[in-house]
């Protein structure tokens, strides 16, 4: 099953002599189980391409199907009910609510969602076994190394069990052990069956996806399927 399916994906910002065309027309898809990585120099349009895939952002041109459905038009509340629905996110700097526990953070998208308190507690306890921090749900933030932060951001991206995990630089903020232990969790995310697609400038990175979709002024310039490190 297709969890991503954009056909002559454009998008332009500006008009006239001013206009900047981020995307160009990009097909792509894929796969729910998939673990992708964009990849692309700054000015590639790999962080518009994932602001709209995460649904963030619309297109100026083209078509985008998430998880059967297409989004291409769809403004405000809808949007904003398919971000929360459909997809987990995960950013380089954690953006966790400072003065919320960790459990707190991790049950934030479910309460939007309407889940039950007893739900979202067992839930979210659950999930941050899965990330390696169970011990530090009655914690707060800045009590936690940037390694377990960006565990805590994992977990609340999994909360309402989307079918997409998008991950902006997720590694972008930590030292290289960190970071590689933050890598190799979404390789067992992925392992399990979730959908990953990872935004990264570091071929290094990259080469740990099943997959590496390379963009530039606004194209693909390649896409192959290569064995992760």
């Amino acid at each position: 099953m297709k969890i991503i399916e954009t056909r002559g994906l454009e998008k332009t910002y500006g008009s006239n002599g001013t206009a900047v065309h981020a995307l160009c027309g990009i097909d792509l898809s894929v796969e729910s189980g998939e673990f992708v990585a964009l990849i692309g120099p700054s000015g590639s349009g790999k962080s518009t391409l994932m602001a709209i895939l995460g649904c963030l952002d619309v297109p100026t041109g083209g078509t985008y199907a998430l998880d059967g459905r297409q989004v291409e038009k769809l403004t405000g509340s809808d949007l904003a009910a398919i971000r929360n629905e459909k997809i987990g996110f995960v950013f380089q700097q954690y953006n966790l609510l400072p003065k919320a526990t960790i459990l707190r953070n991790v049950e934030l998208p479910m309460l939007y969602a309407g889940v039950s308190r007893r739900e979202r507690r067992q839930r979210a306890l659950e999930l941050l076994e899965k990330v390696g921090i169970p011990d530090k749900a009655n914690v707060l933030p800045a009590q936690l190394s940037g390694g377990q932060r960006q565990r805590v951001a994992i977990a609340r991206a999994l909360a309402n069990r989307p079918a997409l995990l998008l991950a902006d630089e997720p590694t972008g903020a930590l030292d290289t052990r960190t970071g590689e232990e933050v890598l190799a969790l979404f390789r067992e995310l992925h392992s399990q069956g979730n959908t990953v697609v990872l935004v990264t400038h570091d071929p290094g990175i990259a080469a740990r996806a099943g997959r590496r979709v390379e963009l530039r002024d606004g194209l693909i310039l390649q896409d192959y399927e290569e064995k992760a490190a």
